[in-house]
């Protein structure tokens, strides 16, 4: 209990103990033409960055409110300038003399392309996020397909969360709307019978706009029954580097651990690969019924040494092949700040890396913590290529969440490579876009058989939200018994250890309901939808203010429920964040 304590003491002051910016703007050219790669270096971290490949963009995380910057680029005469943090900054650099007289090869303009995803790397101090790039309106009459993967982690919400309990702007590319949404697994309801998913539609109003409407696309998964399922073999990959040697990095994992092994069986199997200086296996292959060695050895981690990440998944993997249980549940939980500083460590190197190990038959977990360095990014490149999930750990009740009351969801897969195709009709649906899976999303004319689906996990409530702006005929329809299709949903999946595709056709009708009569669950999905739009500055929330985000959560909350009511609280902090920074801006 002592030692619960001060563990408790410490996290909590490290999670106050020092205020975070978010330092954004642009880099351009004096014909206001974006330039990327432009070097961006901060004085006061002696830190050097880079403005991103689309509209020449930077964001950086920064612990001073004024702070100075050098920017350069070859070509260009370097600008050293003294700034604000909490504010835009539009940089202008000017061509310089030298390069004035020779011919520059025009930069590429930046359009939306259908058939494009961005997955830019996106620079936030030490921590790195992808950038993201929020999906447009979409004609349906000349585009009415649009496929994306159902890959949903749930990571975004609690690293929202440590903003936000921190008392800092979010920065917006750490918001991924679809994971918001489906941290509170809404809405769920067992499929019937043996069957691996249950597909539900529901047509509503659109709080923020009026002449458009919400479609919600629900997928359930089957709930397994953790009596029954197979023996599982898990590989623990824990980084004990010295960037693990803080309060909320590896105590937080220790513990987290440590309630994860009292839900082991007999016939399961746990190993412990470290890495921190050097790698090796750190417990070998035991029973999960002793339990007790298990949690000794845990205790008996410290952090120190450098980070070899690459050499260290290698070696994980190697372990978990060696002791793979045909038919079983076979996974490495990989638990780290991400700041692999060893061996490959681009996201590209880490996706290629382990896109080889998943054909292995081992599944992958990752389990993120800390702040300052943690690299967000590399995480999400590792879970989605090891056909896993990702979940960052911000305190102690959410390592709780994760391993023990979400245990079969987090690490027990029902259904490999999933994804969705909606075909919309173009006679009800005059346009769409759908919300979130900004870094994942293909809009595709003919087929979607590029698009790499993602693992679902027992007892998953899946949404996906649509804006849809209704043709005349949807509107003249939708308070009679008049029945056209919406759209026709296609779900595709493999079951695991299984090649095969199963396909899934649900026709989506046209049952119109107005948001305040619509299922509870639904409507507070759309309160964190406003949210999540919200933090992510989205130029499609038109003018809903934080006072409407609290009516409609607030009108829909389960009072009963501990993280409902958490988010409430959450939608109090940002408002205050934000009307602070606003007001301090409108100051200026």
């Amino acid at each position: 209990m002592k030692k619960l304590l001060t563990y408790s003491v410490l996290l909590l002051f490290a999670s106050h103990a020092s205020g975070q910016y978010y330092l954004r703007g642009e880099v351009k050219d004096e014909k206001n033409q974006p330039l990327s790669n432009a070097k961006i270096y901060v004085h006061s971290a002696k830190a050097v960055y880079y403005s991103g490949a689309s509209y020449g963009s930077f964001g950086i995380t920064v612990r001073n409110l004024f702070d100075s910057l050098t920017v350069s680029l070859d070509g260009y005469e370097s600008k050293t300038m003294r700034v604000k943090t909490d504010t835009w900054q539009n940089i202008v650099l000017k061509i310089s003399i030298a390069a004035a007289s020779k011919n520059k090869p025009k930069l590429i303009s930046v359009t939306t392309d259908l058939k494009q995803s961005a997955k830019v790397n996106w620079f936030t101090g030490d921590e790195t996020y992808f950038q993201l790039v929020e999906n447009e309106f979409v004609n349906a009459a000349g585009f009415p397909n649009t496929g994306f993967s159902l890959n949903v982690n749930k990571s975004s919400y609690s690293n929202v969360r440590r903003f936000l309990n921190s008392q800092s702007p979010v920065p917006p590319d750490a918001v991924r709307i679809e994971e918001l949404i489906n941290y509170f697994n809404l809405h769920y309801k067992q499929p019937p019978d043996k069957d691996v998913f249950s597909i539900e539609s529901q047509v509503t109003s659109c709080p923020w706009n009026q002449q458009e409407q919400l479609l919600f696309l629900n997928v359930n998964a089957r709930k397994l029954d953790l009596n029954k399922v197979p023996p599982s073999n898990f590989v623990f990959l824990i980084d004990v580097s010295g960037s693990m040697d803080m309060p909320n990095r590896l105590p937080l994992l220790k513990a987290a651990f440590q309630l994860f092994v009292k839900n082991l069986r007999v016939i399961d199997t746990v190993s412990i690969v470290m890495y921190g200086g050097t790698v090796g296996i750190w417990l070998q292959p035991t029973s999960g019924g002793d339990k007790e060695k298990i949690m000794q050895s845990i205790e008996e981690l410290t952090a120190a040494g450098d980070t070899p990440g690459e050499s260290a998944i290698r070696a994980a993997y190697k372990l978990a092949e060696s002791t793979f249980i045909k038919g079983g549940n076979n996974r490495v939980i990989l638990a780290t700040d991400g700041d692999f500083n060893v061996g490959e460590n681009s996201e590209k190197a880490l996706d290629e890396l382990i896109t080889k190990q998943r054909q292995t038959g081992v599944y992958l977990t990752c389990l993120g913590v800390g702040m300052g360095n943690f690299k967000d990014s590399k995480l999400q490149t590792l879970a989605k290529k090891g056909n896993g999930n990702y979940a960052y750990l911000d305190d102690i009740n959410e390592a709780e969440k994760v391993l023990v009351k979400e245990l079969t969801q987090t690490l027990y897969a029902v259904a490999d490579d999933v994804f969705m195709n909606v075909k919309f009709n173009p006679a009800m649906v005059k346009q769409y876009r759908l919300i979130g899976f900004d870094n994942k999303k293909e809009a595709l004319a003919d087929n979607n058989n590029d698009l790499e689906g993602g693992e679902i996990g027992s007892g998953n409530s899946t949404l996906a939200i649509f804006e849809i702006v209704p043709t005349q005929q949807n509107l003249l329809t939708k308070n009679t018994s008049v029945t056209d299709d919406i759209a026709t949903l296609n779900l595709k999946y493999s079951l695991c250890n299984d090649t095969s595709s199963i396909s899934i056709v649900h026709k989506v009708k046209n049952n119109y309901q107005h948001i305040d009569s619509v299922d509870k669950d639904l409507k507070f999905a759309t309160a964190v939808t406003m949210f999540a739009l919200k933090l992510k500055q989205s130029k499609y929330l038109n003018e809903a203010d934080w006072e409407q985000i609290s009516q409609v959560a607030n009108s829909s909350v389960d009072k009963k429920n501990y993280l409902q009511n958490e988010f409430l609280t959450l939608v109090e902090k940002g408002h205050k964040i934000y009307e602070v920074k606003k007001k301090k801006k409108k100051k200026d």
